[in-house]
């Protein structure tokens, strides 16, 4: 008797099992059928945000559903990856992540969660060099002439960057350990007013994005030396990469999306599809042009191989410079 009972449960659960694989199966294909969130940790009207609008826009035409954006700033993008975390994996809840959130997993201690773990990776959207720039009375009109100038000053050239732990932050560490020189780091609150002391002379260098840098060393009021990207950037031909002097230097800033771990893969797929769909548009070409950014489109897959080996990349860099959370 308690056998065939046995049996009676076993069926039932095994066909509740085969319903609810089904309708989540349905659900994954009809896909998406109600509004849905793209969170972007950071201020309205920077980099990342403005790419998740045109990818949010692209997605609510094709897709009939609107994709809206959330900003949630706030814990160097901490407070809006542990909100998609605790998202249900419905793929409802979209993050819009970028290098900054690897590198502050490394450096801050309260963090609920993996970024390997706890998100699916969807695709890489795209890849932003950053531009290694001087004062304009810095003595250097390249990279040998400005390394060669450190050494003869260990510690006299004042090096900007809009916080510690933060992406500029770490290029002037790598340079450091890769040229073999020694500088004097000045952490400002944000970019801007990291730019404004390089304007100012109060810092010899800095590292910065396309869309903070160009502007400045169109105008003469700052000198680029070079790009922190593995290979020459569009927007700036002319400049050689630090890779081409220090093999191996790579620290440009990357956009990507992911979902919450165990979002059907049905869902992955359409949204991957939808984003690759989407780079391909005149709109999102013309803005990558102008923020001087490279389109990527990546797979799941190699996504999430790429986030393991930058966080590997980091924590080396972080370790090797004793950096520690302000």
């Amino acid at each position: 008797m308690l056998a065939k009972i046995s049996l009676q449960a076993i069926t039932t659960w095994a066909l509740a099992a085969a319903m609810i694989a089904a309708c989540t199966v349905a659900s994954a294909q009809n896909y998406p059928v109600r509004t849905a969130r793209i969170i972007v940790p950071t201020a309205p009207g920077g980099g990342s945000d403005m790419q998740a609008r045109l990818l949010g826009k692209r997605f609510t035409e094709t897709m009939g559903q609107p994709f809206v954006i959330d900003n949630r700033p706030g814990g160097s993008g901490i407070i809006g990856a542990e909100l998609v975390a605790r998202a249900p994996a419905d793929g409802y809840t979209i993050l819009f992540g970028t290098a900054q959130i690897a590198v502050s997993t490394l450096l801050l201690k309260k963090i609920t969660f993996d970024l390997a773990r706890d998100f699916a990776a969807v695709s890489q959207i795209s890849t932003a060099p950053q531009y290694l720039m001087v004062h304009p009375s810095v003595p250097a009109r390249n990279v040998a002439e400005f390394v060669a100038l450190a050494k003869k000053n260990p510690g006299k050239l004042n090096a900007g960057s809009s916080g510690t732990g933060s992406a500029n932050h770490l290029a002037i560490e790598m340079l450091k350990q890769a040229a073999g020189i020694s500088v004097t780091h000045i952490p400002y609150r944000s970019g801007a007013p990291s730019i404004a002391a390089l304007i100012g002379g109060e810092t010899a260098f800095t590292f910065s994005g396309a869309v903070t840098a160009l502007p400045h060393v169109r105008s003469g009021k700052v000198r680029a030396l070079a790009v922190t990207s593995t290979k020459r950037t569009a927007a700036a031909p002319n400049l050689p990469t630090l890779d081409s002097i220090y093999p191996g230097f790579d620290s440009a800033n990357w956009y990507a999306m992911f979902l919450p771990t165990g979002t059907p893969a049905a869902i992955v797929s359409k949204l991957h599809a939808e984003t690759i769909s989407a780079l391909k548009s005149q709109e999102m070409r013309d803005f990558m042009t102008s923020e001087g950014a490279e389109m990527v489109g990546s797979s799941p897959a190699e996504l999430a191989a790429y986030v393991r080996r930058e966080i590997e990349r980091y924590a080396k860099v972080i370790k090797s410079a004793d950096i520690k959370a302000e």
